[in-house]
């Protein structure tokens, strides 16, 4: 199967920030009308993928709450809930973790198989666990999540690093960002994108698919692949 298609989400502040400084209570930048447009968007794919970085800072568990929702995917022939993904480099994950214990089934992408073993002896039965490359490491993701796993639509809920790389590697097809009202400030805030050689360069400018308001927060969708150098 060819890769699947990548949606990158997120909310942010203002200032381009996913969250206030590392160990400091969550931000919840979205609002309860934007938590419902999230999991609809949830319901409509295969698999939703975090970095372990976001499970050891958010501990989500990364469920399609509505039960209408869940029974429409049944009805559709799909699972109650969508594949839940984690790729580390590390193995080094927490098996107390929600993302483990709630709804659906669980993958991990190890990159390289040091992590693999040490991800196999942390979790046991809690998870799958696939070794991938360290070189050519996103490709050979998507490529096993089309081929074994035959996900065709893939969510990326975070964080900062996963979005960054799939940006800069040109493998994102469609980019959500929610724009918060908030004003961060602090320096070493958690940013939603850091350096990358991202396709195009600073005069490469997206497609804009929809700008919404929902409550007090604007969710703009862009398709990424889609560029001009010329203002719209």
């Amino acid at each position: 199967m060819p890769h699947p298609y990548v949606l990158l989400s997120a909310a942010v502040s203002i200032d381009g920030h996913l969250d206030t400084r590392p160990g400091e209570a969550r931000l919840l930048l979205s609002n309860k009308e934007d938590f419902d447009r999230v999991d609809s968007v949830r319901a409509g794919v295969d698999a939703i993928l975090v970095g372990a970085g976001t499970l050891r800072a958010d501990n989500p568990r990364l469920l399609v709450n509505s039960e209408k929702r869940r029974a429409a995917r049944i009805a559709a022939g799909k699972p109650e809930y969508p594949l839940k993904v984690t790729i580390t480099g590390t193995g080094d994950l927490d098996p107390d973790w929600k993302f483990w214990h709630h709804g659906g089934g669980k993958l991990v992408l190890a990159v390289g198989d040091t992590a693999a073993t040490k991800a196999r002896s942390n979790l046991g039965n809690l998870a799958s666990v696939q070794s991938i490359p360290a070189e050519n490491t996103w490709p050979a993701a998507l490529d096993l999540l089309g081929d074994v796993d035959a996900v065709e639509r893939l969510m990326v809920e975070g964080g900062g690093t996963l979005h960054t790389q799939l940006l800069g590697s040109g493998l994102a097809d469609e980019l959500h960002l929610v724009i918060a009202p908030l004003l961060v400030g602090q320096p070493d805030a958690v940013r939603m994108f850091g350096p990358a050689d991202y396709p195009g360069g600073p005069t490469s400018r997206l497609r804009l698919m929809e700008a919404r308001q929902i409550g007090d927060v604007v969710l703009l969708r862009y398709a990424p692949k889609d560029t001009s150098t010329e203002p719209q």
